[in-house]
């Protein structure tokens, strides 16, 4: 996303914040009530999130599936999303981490960021690049929305559910 454009997202999830009447009365437009399990603030950020950037699926095929289309034809990934449709969730979600660790060495590679409540799908992910992995992490704790890399985050819960 570009900088303006994440400037606009965080000065419309402040006002979501600070006064969630005056903003829904602001922007009659915006899907929004008090049964949701996120605050409208949360639901502005994640609603503004471009689909090159948030992805939700129910499996981990249909989700790299998303990530490969937002990438277009010009990247060539050597995982395809018909490799993971039978593998376990921890077995795909490493692989499909080891992927995107491989592009754009520049940036560290990108990171699959569980973010927030999944209202709809059982994945909710961000794409980030690791060398913007701990500002993201940062800024998710100051404004209070859930973020943790997806792997470590998949590898936890299993061990919880070991225990």
């Amino acid at each position: 996303m570009a900088e303006d454009e994440i400037q606009r997202v965080a000065d419309d999830a402040a006002q979501a914040y600070a006064d969630e009447g005056a903003f829904l009365a602001a922007n009659p437009d915006i899907n929004y009530d008090d049964d949701f399990p996120i605050p409208l603030g949360e639901w502005v950020v994640v609603g503004s999130l471009p689909d090159t950037v948030l992805f939700q699926a129910d499996t981990y095929d249909q989700l790299f599936q998303q990530v490969v289309d937002s990438f277009g034809p010009s990247v060539n990934f050597v995982l395809k999303p018909k490799q993971l449709v039978k593998v376990e969730p921890l077995k795909a979600l490493n692989r499909i981490q080891v992927q995107m660790g491989s592009l754009y060495p520049e940036q560290g590679g990108y990171v699959l960021v569980d973010f927030s409540e999944p209202l709809d799908d059982e994945l909710q992910c961000v794409l980030v690049y690791k060398n913007d992995l701990e500002k993201v992490m940062q800024l998710a704790v100051e404004v209070g929305i859930y973020a943790a890399p997806a792997l470590e985050a998949l590898k936890a819960a299993m061990e919880e559910g070991d225990d």
